[in-house]
């Protein structure tokens, strides 16, 4: 954890001998909860986790905009006929609740994204040139996990996942999955994780797998190229590939050395044939296109576990659920504190005015210790409209006017930069972190 600066700046301290564990702090910090009356698997989130949520959604959508994608929506119910087409039915049935008799008709909470994916894709005739054709959704999914696996957010029965399935021709594949890769190396960078490994997860001896070994052997050495390409070292595991095919895992581990797969890529041969999917192609007749599966951060209840564990709370300002708290030395800049909380507001900042009447001054900043931005507001600073600030990690800037420490707030925040303040100004105090 040291290695992280952000990290390190205020974090709170695990007990000696023991690792940081999301549950513990996820109550402590009241980002999230459960209750045997919603059931096992099915946390809550409170305001703070939701902010933190909602921002780590807005940050993927816009990464994935980007990235050429377009995004949807689609139900997180299905017919049974949708999954026993795609093959979930035959494959992943005993990790699928069980099917809802409506009227004549059975439904079933869906336990992928894929199989509405496809729909969509072939809810009209595509053409060549509207691939690669990529389709992006946040959207929920459920898993009937075993109650001894449950835990915190790390494994849920209720998961919303940044999924994203990319249409293409078999010659863009390639292409279309190490771009995946990429989009996956930067996200994974802004947000300070750093995996493990790079694993080719292949098909087992006893699984259920799709039965071709053609499409297995094809999708498989596009994989190894798509690695080879990419420059990451990798390994193969028998016995972790998805029911239709091979996958490249991208692996990270908690605190306490217990590992996990958060991003995905996948190419697959199987769901274009078994829904029909074709485009027609410059010489005028029907192909099948490749379907690339990938998935920048995974789910967000599992990535969110990970960022608590590796920032203990003391979040990056942009992920923040409190960014700035404003601190008016007494009632008489309450008025002030409460103008300045407008103008946070309208430039999109979460702000928080901390009064005397949650006790003296010290006790106030002990208290907001893991907000990135704290804001003296004395009788100088309100009559001067200025903003004297304290840095989560310190620091202490001049006084400045509001709206330039507004702006130099903001554009942090904009950039999802790791710094608290711009990393090519010296500010005034540094020689005492």
């Amino acid at each position: 954890m040291s290695s992280n600066p952000v990290a390190a700046e205020a974090a709170p301290q695990a007990a000696p001998g023991s690792a940081p564990d999301h549950r513990r702090l996820g109550r402590e910090l009241e980002l999230f909860g459960t209750d045997p009356l919603i059931g096992s698997g099915l946390p809550y989130w409170l305001p703070d986790g939701a902010a933190i949520r909602h921002t780590l959604e807005e940050f993927i959508r816009g990464r994935e905009r980007r990235a050429g994608y377009q995004h949807v929506y689609s139900p997180v119910l299905g017919k049974r006929e949708l999954y026993e087409i795609s093959g979930h039915w035959q494959h992943y049935r005993d990790d699928m609740f069980p099917p809802m008799d409506l009227g004549a008709e059975q439904v079933v909470l869906r336990p992928s994204l894929c199989p509405h994916h496809a729909l969509i894709y072939r809810s009209r005739a595509r053409s060549h040139r509207e691939l690669p054709l990529r389709i992006a959704e946040l959207g929920g999914m459920y898993r009937s996990e075993l109650s001894g696996v449950l835990g915190g957010l790390t494994r849920v029965r209720a998961i919303q996942l940044n999924d994203a399935h990319v249409f293409c021709t078999p010659e863009q594949a390639a292409d279309e999955a190490v771009a995946a890769l990429e989009l996956i190396g930067e996200a994974h960078r802004v947000l300070g994780i750093r995996p493990v490994r790079h694993r080719l997860s292949l098909p087992g001896a006893g699984g259920k797998y799709v039965a071709d070994p053609a499409l297995w052997e094809r999708a498989t050495a596009l994989l190894t190229e798509v690695l080879r390409r990419s420059g990451v070292p990798f390994e193969a595991a028998e016995g972790e590939a998805a029911f239709y095919g091979p996958k490249i895992d991208i692996q990270i581990a908690d605190a306490a050395g217990r590992e996990s797969t958060l991003s995905t890529v996948q190419i697959d041969f199987h769901q274009p044939e078994r829904f029909g999917l074709r485009y027609t192609g410059p010489d005028g007749a029907k192909h099948r296109p490749v379907m690339v599966h990938r998935s920048v951060i995974g789910s967000v209840e599992r990535v969110v576990a990970h960022l608590i564990e590796l920032y203990r709370g003391a979040f990056p300002a942009w992920l923040a659920p409190t960014q700035l708290v404003l601190l008016p030395l007494s009632e008489g800049e309450r008025e002030r504190a409460e103008q300045v909380r407008g103008r946070c507001l309208d430039r999109g900042l979460r702000v928080e005015v901390a009064g005397p009447e949650r006790g003296s001054l010290g006790a106030r900043i002990r208290e907001a210790r893991l907000v990135p931005y704290q804001a003296v507001i004395g009788p100088r600073e309100a009559a001067d409209d200025l903003l004297a600030l304290r840095l989560r990690d310190g620091r202490r800037p001049e006084p400045l006017p509001v709206a330039e420490a507004l702006a130099r707030i903001g554009a942090l925040v904009d950039a999802c930069a790791p710094e608290l303040w711009d990393a090519c100004e010296p500010v005034p105090g540094a020689e005492r972190r």
